[in-house]
């Protein structure tokens, strides 16, 4: 049995609104994701211990710790990673903590800049600006290309994302994995005992949460000009709704949005978390 702690990446406030617009916190929607990856990829099932580390009385279950775990995933967030408040704080004292334990840790988007800062790295507003809907031709370098993180991608590829601040600078002991014109895209850091993982795009995204999530930071998304208005943005996720309902039904919409299966199909969209538990996480329970 894998034994996986998931920490969700937003406040009180983010997580209602999170529920709010999609059914389940961000924790919740990624344990589910975990759980399909590890039956799929028919290895040992996945059970998931959830935890909010920016609550100031969040706390793991009694008698365990951070090294009873076979790993540690950070979802995202609508924090700013440069708000010098303690719901940012809490969780990069998590991170350094898990990594001081020998944890290996996955993060997407949010998870990767708390990752990044409390490893020594920056993090903030991109000045490049932001992706909304899709980070589009992410290149994996030459170390990226040979590395399992990315096993199974090809040399170029799209991926879901949402987001506004990026990894500006890396850590010491990171390794830069994948980019495109925007930002840093994956990366790798090790850090003490510990390893981590992580990608600025959100592989454990659905098209229909990543609709919702467009629908929610609307403003943002006009105002980076990924779309002239709201109206054009509940348009651009209404048909990502539509294909997540019925992915070959609309050839038209793929077209459109030149979507290919590394987007459509779980498998590819989600091989970043399987190629982690696969890699990382199944070993140490296997070893334990």
């Amino acid at each position: 049995m894998l034994n996986i702690l998931v920490a969700d990446g937003n406040d009180r406030a983010g997580r209602a609104d999170h529920v709010a617009a999609t059914g389940r916190t961000s924790a919740e929607a990624y344990a589910t994701i975990l759980r399909a990856v590890a039956d799929e990829r028919g290895g040992p099932a996945c059970a998931c211990t959830l935890v909010d580390p920016a609550d100031a009385d969040a706390v793991l279950p009694p008698g365990l710790d951070l090294a009873a775990y076979d790993g540690l995933v950070v979802t995202g967030s609508a924090l700013k990673i440069g708000d010098d408040a303690p719901e940012v704080t809490r969780q990069i004292a998590l991170l350094r903590a898990a990594l001081a334990a020998g944890l290996s840790v996955f993060g997407s988007c949010w998870g990767l800049q708390v990752a990044a800062v409390a490893c020594g790295g920056t993090a903030g507003p991109n000045p490049k600006g932001g992706e909304y809907g899709f980070a589009r031709a992410l290149a994996s370098t030459e170390a990226g290309a040979r590395h399992p993180l990315l096993a199974g991608r090809p040399a170029r590829f799209d991926a879901p994302a949402v987001h506004g601040d990026a990894v500006l600078t890396l850590p010491g002991h990171a390794t830069l994995l994948a980019a495109n014109a925007c930002s840093i895209q994956a990366i790798t850091i090790a850090h003490g005992p510990g390893l981590f993982w992580g990608t600025q795009y959100h592989p454990e995204l659905d098209l229909d949460v990543l609709a919702a999530m467009l629908r929610t930071s609307a403003s943002d998304v006009v105002e980076a000009g990924q779309c002239p208005d709201a109206a054009a943005v509940e348009s651009f996720a209404a048909d990502l709704a539509r294909l997540h309902a019925d992915r070959t039904g609309h050839p038209e919409l793929l077209a459109r949005h030149r979507l290919d299966g590394q987007i459509t199909e779980d498998a590819h969209r989600r091989r970043e978390i399987g190629n982690f538990l696969q890699s990382l996480a199944v070993p140490r329970a296997v070893a334990a």
